[in-house]
């Protein structure tokens, strides 16, 4: 197990007052899976991925980490328009000191692995959308991240990019055998992409439901045509209230 919430609170602390955003939050993430967590707008689906990567700590209960590293991605891939494509990928090695030759390799195997051999030295602005979320997520594997943490990285892209880069992002994540978690309102994604689907309730967000995926070969693609895909759909919008 890489990361397990137990009984866990959480509440907001502002000049107008308190706010609950968890209550007995409980749920466990296996090494290797990738989980998907939805629920409604405002239930506290960010403040789970904060609390996951040690940003903020539970008011009760427990969050307890199996052990290696986090990385995070967000909605936009905040790459820096300045560096060139390599230069991104090394950065996170820059900040913590480790850009040894050997790390420095092993990000450009990545990069090259992965389609961007041909990019390395080209600006974040000569990339498509989906490149650069590539990009943002080879950086993330680079710095040396076991459970990448992902708020809702696929957003910001138009319909057919989003799933191209959806099937992308979860092939090189499963390849290198790391663990993911993903929150997103699309449930959708969260079938195409996932292992096990957490729902949420609303505010304060409580576990109502964890579903197994099973069906296809794994992939996006076949999930999505498969005759289970539309069942689970609705299972998950009448959980959802919608």
């Amino acid at each position: 197990m890489i990361l397990q919430f137990k009984d866990v609170d959480y509440t907001y602390h502002t000049l107008n007052g308190e706010t609950q955003a968890l209550k007995g939050l409980n749920f466990a993430i296996l090494r290797g899976q990738f989980v998907s967590v939805i629920g409604p707008s405002g239930c506290g689906k960010t403040t789970i991925l904060s609390l996951a990567a040690n940003l903020l700590q539970p008011t009760g209960g427990e969050v307890i980490r199996g052990g290696g590293d986090c990385g995070y991605m967000l909605q936009r891939d905040a790459l820096f328009p300045w560096r060139t494509v390599e230069g991104n990928i090394f950065l996170p090695l820059e900040i913590r000191g480790e850009k040894s030759a050997e790390q420095k390799e092993r990000a450009l195997s990545l990069a090259e692995k992965y389609g961007l051999k041909d990019f390395l030295k080209k600006k974040p602005a000569q990339l498509s959308g989906g490149m650069r979320q590539r990009v943002a997520l080879i950086r993330t594997l680079a710095a040396g991240a076991e459970l990448l943490l992902l708020d809702e990285p696929f957003s910001a892209l138009d319909y057919q990019t989003r799933l191209e880069v959806c099937d992308d992002v979860q092939s090189i994540i499963k390849n290198e055998h790391k663990t993911a978690l993903l929150v997103t309102h699309d449930i959708s994604e969260a079938i195409a992409l996932s292992d096990k689907v957490i729902v949420l309730s609303a505010r304060p967000a409580r576990v109502i439901a964890e579903h197994e995926i099973t069906f296809g070969d794994g992939t996006p693609k076949s999930r999505r045509n498969s005759g289970q895909f539309a069942r689970t759909f609705e299972v998950l919008r009448d959980e959802l209230g919608l």
